[in-house]
């Protein structure tokens, strides 16, 4: 101990004190910059009275409980919280070693003065904790925000070099004596560390991939959608157009029975009908794309010999966006309509039943078809090995996660049921 050991002290608990409270995600008011201010000078008055009636060593040893637990708690209060400040605590003394680091690297390079080290400490601080707050704080700040996993994986490394400090070079010199295990401790955490942060990492991207490709594909059946929509509303005003020019088609009919040309007359009606029929629109509630959606499905459905009973009632102003409804629509009825054409070519019942109905702001919809044994489920989702499949589950889950709401896939004697509310 020499006349820089104090006030270097001093520096270094101001130091941890100022890097502790920026890593955490606290509202400076003048209050809590009051508060702070407060047990900080009750910190370094504690440390002192510890160095006067005892020593310094002894000042060192009590360091957790008169300086890390107070500034802990005081952090924990003032953001509401407790496991990002304990942690915030422990990153900071963990970014205190690297004052002791270049006063080493500089005592190395100058052997021999006894008061080198506190004094290169004293200058680093400064400049150090400048940096550490303008490129280091902010980002720390942020895993405040991120689940306690991941804060817990981010605390792991400051926590084992916080005990490793403590144990083998406060508390005992193990590290001072050349303990095989201290020696080789640390080098330890930090493989382990990596390894933890490796699979992480990669369950991270795996899951970013996974939920790219699920926007990518939600980007083209929306796109689908709309062009759907528009193609079904063409059809629409090409059949409002026939009826308002039937007395012209009538007229010229009329023409070609007196000419006597009746094979061209019923040419001409079964033209007529053909293509009136190809763009009927059928109305099973108010809302006009709901409409368009079940008469597409429907048309599909007759196609395929296929029942399709639809009970609607959906107003025409919702809560939902008109293309994640005709997605909706559309993936729900897609998936029934295939599950129909497995269970007709095995000779099984073929039907579906879809239910839509608003009430009081929130939609609830319900697709109903039989299905083939052996539906494998995974967190409560279905699944299948066929290439291309699976895409329109992961799509209205993404809408149905996109208005908060709440859907469930589920299997009851021999029938799929499908329900979501929005």
């Amino acid at each position: 101990m020499n006349a820089l050991t104090v006030p270097n002290g001093v520096a270094v608990a101001l130091f941890g004190i100022a890097l502790s409270a920026a890593f955490c995600d606290i509202h400076w008011t003048k209050k809590n910059c009051i508060i702070l201010a407060v047990g900080s000078a009750a910190m370094l008055l504690m440390q002192a009275l510890i160095t006067y009636k005892g020593s310094w060593m002894a000042m060192q040893e009590a360091y957790p409980l008169t300086t890390h637990l107070p500034l802990a708690i005081i952090l924990s209060v003032l953001s509401g919280k407790w496991l990002w400040p304990t942690i915030s605590v422990l990153a900071a003394y963990l970014c205190c070693q690297l004052r002791r680091w270049v006063a080493l690297l500089v005592i190395a390079m100058v052997p021999g003065i006894d008061w080198l080290q506190p004094a290169v400490e004293m200058v680093v601080t400064l400049p150090l904790l400048a940096v550490l707050l303008r490129y280091v704080a902010p980002a720390a700040r942020s895993f405040a925000r991120y689940p306690r996993s991941m804060q817990l994986l981010f605390g792991v490394v400051p926590l084992a070099g916080y005990l490793f400090d403590y144990v083998t070079r406060i508390y005992t010199d193990l590290l001072a004596q050349g303990n095989q295990a201290a020696v080789e401790f640390m080098p330890f955490v930090c493989s382990v560390a990596y390894i933890v942060f490796v699979l992480r990492v990669s369950a991270e991207e795996r899951t970013r991939s996974q939920l790219e490709q699920t926007r990518n594909n939600l980007k083209l059946q929306v796109g689908q959608a709309v062009r759907e929509i528009e193609a079904l509303r063409t059809s629409q005003q090409q059949t409002r157009a026939y009826r308002h020019d039937l007395r012209h088609h009538l007229q010229y009919i009329s023409a070609c029975i007196e000419n006597g040309r009746g094979e061209q007359a019923q040419e001409y009606i079964q033209s007529i009908c053909s293509e009136i029929e190809a763009s009927k629109v059928t109305t099973y509630c108010e809302n006009e794309a709901a409409n368009l959606i079940f008469s597409s499905f429907a048309g599909r459905a007759e196609n395929c010999g296929v029942p399709l009973n639809i009970q609607a009632h959906i107003p025409q102003l919702i809560s939902v966006a008109e293309t994640d409804l005709c997605v909706l629509l559309s993936n729900a009825l897609e998936n029934a309509l295939r599950a129909c054409r497995r269970m007709k070519a095995e000779n099984g019942p073929a039907y579906i039943e879809v239910t839509a109905r608003e009430k009081n702001g929130h939609l609830f919809l319900q697709f109903v078809n039989p299905c083939p044994e052996g539906i494998q489920f995974k967190n409560g989702l279905p699944v299948t090995n066929a290439e291309g499949h699976g895409i329109g589950v992961r799509s209205i889950c993404a809408i149905v996660e996109k208005y908060k709401g709440l859907s469930d896939f589920s299997v009851q004697d021999g029938r799929f049921i499908l329900r979501i509310s929005l």
